[in-house]
């Protein structure tokens, strides 16, 4: 082998010796990331007919829970989503407006990890809708990752006039920001563990996250990829999404890579794929 390696190409060579030494040298261990499932509200829809533009859901009354994640790295913590408004809480009961429930803050469900919003490295958003970015203004402070399409979306001035929901976020158009140009994904602490997938349709700029556990492998947080739970085998597509086709090519891609992957996928709506996580304060690992 050394006589033959001898008399090839430099290239191959070197290609010779790489490989030998990847093959001697144990695999780096991967990083210590956990996963925190915190509860930010909830909401029943007494007619869901909007979740599907096929009419599959007309007068059906459905519970969908709203949850926001925390991953937390050896580099840093990234806060995916922020649910409904936190002052909901404050009100009887937690009830909001319609049909909004908030019962637990989440700077109280942070504040039980030893952590308050200045704290937060990173803050992502799977987009901007009210049930994802509800409190998204407390981090202001942190680097907030976006896709570039979804930020001109959310500042549109549509977006403006909606002015209860857009005060939510609108510390964060002069916050330190991170733009995703593109559909390549972002690697957020650069090890491959926490990449933040384009998955456009549902807004202009959606984007799901894929988090590589050391223990419980790969998940996939879906963000508003598929509301209900027997909206991803039936490839439903909600009336409001921005753009239906963009949206199917979205769930094959999505599909394509938790197959890759073999990645647990969270559709973070749906009340039992939510219940199956570890329950706060406990983590995925």
């Amino acid at each position: 082998m050394l006589a033959a390696a001898r008399q090839a190409p430099a290239m191959i060579l070197r290609l010779l010796v790489l490989f030998a030494v990847l093959s001697a040298t144990p695999a780096a261990a991967a990083p210590d990331v956990r996963l925190y499932t915190l509860d930010c509200g909830r909401l029943t829809q007494e007619n869901g007919d909007f979740y599907a533009d096929d009419g599959a859901y007309k007068g059906m009354t459905r519970l969908l829970v709203v949850p926001c994640f925390l991953i937390r790295h050896p580099k840093g913590d990234l806060l995916w989503d922020t649910g409904l408004p936190q002052s909901i809480a404050d009100r009887p009961g937690g009830q909001g407006p319609d049909w909004v429930v908030v019962t637990r803050k989440l700077t109280d469900q942070l504040a039980q990890l030893g952590l308050k919003p200045a704290d937060i490295e990173y803050l992502s958003l799977s987009h901007s809708h009210y049930d994802h970015s509800g409190n998204a203004g407390l981090f202001a402070g942190s680097t907030w990752i976006v896709d570039a399409r979804e930020r001109a979306h959310a500042f549109r001035p549509a977006a403006r006039a909606e002015a209860s929901e857009f005060a939510a976020y609108a510390a964060l158009e002069d916050a330190r920001t991170l733009l995703m140009e593109g559909d390549a994904p972002h690697d957020v602490f650069g090890d491959g563990a926490v990449r933040i997938i384009a998955a456009p349709g549902h807004t202009p700029g959606h984007r799901v996250l894929l988090v590589s556990l050391p223990q419980a492998g790969p998940v996939l947080l879906s963000g508003d990829m598929w509301h209900l739970a027997e909206s991803r085998a039936a490839r439903r597509v909600p009336r409001f999404n921005t753009d239906r086709a963009q949206t199917l090519r979205s769930m094959d891609a999505v599909e394509a890579l938790a197959a890759e992957t073999q990645a647990r996928i969270v559709r973070q709506h749906v009340p039992e794929d939510i219940a199956a996580l570890p329950a706060f304060p406990e983590a995925l690992r």
